[in-house]
């Protein structure tokens, strides 16, 4: 399920390159906009939509981590392809909500006229506020869903360190070394260190300056609210960095989705474990488990009869 989100957060990103960051760079390169009201007006739905949709992809994919490691055997009662399919579809239509509704309706600006319509501004092209807007489609889209997002992956840190700690004790009483779960843990940590960080950095000062615009409802610094625009497009870059190389997970899903190699089944993570017992005629039967991978394999007995695989699940007890 996981990958449906990476493919809307890909394809998502993928969009906001190619139909709004040249002509963002254009405009800032001409210092004017020479493409009228009527496009600027789709420009800044586009711009807005796509933005929105990108932050909401990104927490369903924490929401859908987030019940993958706290409640591994519930997780297909949890996250079903329907339930998929309506967070899709949630994402999309608050996007459309907080974009070319508001935009082309009149909702976001302080006189309720239609932006960008007046004669005097066709060589400037902005996204106008208004206090209404502004906090709406601030907490809706980003400071409700940056919220949980951290308590969320909070969640997650501490149930990966318990694992690690009793796996790293199990390990020293063996007289194992624990090296192999101090990595994963260090990776882990890593891992949300950097998705968090990296989205905390880029949308907190736009969100910040875009709120504090509104509210006051005056006009921030031009040059401050370039840099902080454009720090904000900046996420849709590091997206595919942090979820690609930094997770095997995700970098398996973006490895299928461009077909850049064969990926067999087995290369995908899921918090259950495969074991495989075979069976013979006149001995009980054998459970094998890789250690480091989780595999599947089906294994003959001695009269040339195929095993059968079986999957367990990892139980803490």
């Amino acid at each position: 399920m996981t990958n449906c989100f990476i493919v809307s957060l890909a394809i998502t990103d993928l969009l906001l390159g190619i139909l709004v960051l040249p002509f963002s760079a254009l405009n800032l390169l001409l210092k004017e906009w020479p493409f009228g009201t009527t496009f600027c007006n789709i420009y800044i739905s586009l711009d807005v939509m796509l933005c929105t949709a990108s932050i909401l992809n990104l927490f369903m994919i924490s929401l859908d981590r987030y019940y993958g490691v706290t409640a591994p055997l519930r997780y297909s009662m949890h996250v079903t392809p329907f339930r998929v399919a309506i967070a899709m579809c949630v994402i999309w239509v608050v996007s459309l909500m907080v974009s070319f509704l508001p935009v082309h309706l009149g909702w976001n600006t302080k006189d309720k006229s239609i932006q960008n319509s007046r004669e005097s501004n066709d060589k400037e092209c902005k996204l106008e506020l208004n206090k209404e807007y502004v906090l709406v489609d601030g907490l809706l889209t980003f400071y409700l869903p940056l919220i949980i997002m951290c308590l969320m992956y909070y969640r997650i840190f501490k149930i990966a360190r318990e694992q690690a700690k009793r796996i790293n004790h199990a390990n020293c009483c063996n007289a194992v070394s624990p090296s192999l779960p101090a990595v994963r843990e260090h990776k882990a940590t890593v891992t949300l260190a950097a998705v968090m960080g990296a989205f905390i950095i880029c949308w907190f000062p736009y969100f910040t300056v875009f709120t504090y615009e509104g509210v006051n409802e005056i006009d921030v610094d031009e040059t401050a609210s370039l840099i902080v625009l454009w720090l904000g497009y900046a996420n849709s870059a590091l997206n595919p960095i942090l979820y690609a190389a930094l997770n095997r997970d995700f970098r398996t899903a973006y490895q299928r989705l461009l077909h850049c190699r064969r990926v067999g089944p087995q290369s995908h993570e899921t918090p259950l474990t495969l074991l495989h017992i075979r069976r013979t005629d006149d001995k009980p039967p054998q459970i094998m488990q890789n250690a480091h991978e989780v595999k599947l394999s089906m294994a003959q007995d001695t009269n040339g009869k195929e095993g059968t695989p079986f999957l367990m699940n990892k139980v803490e007890r």
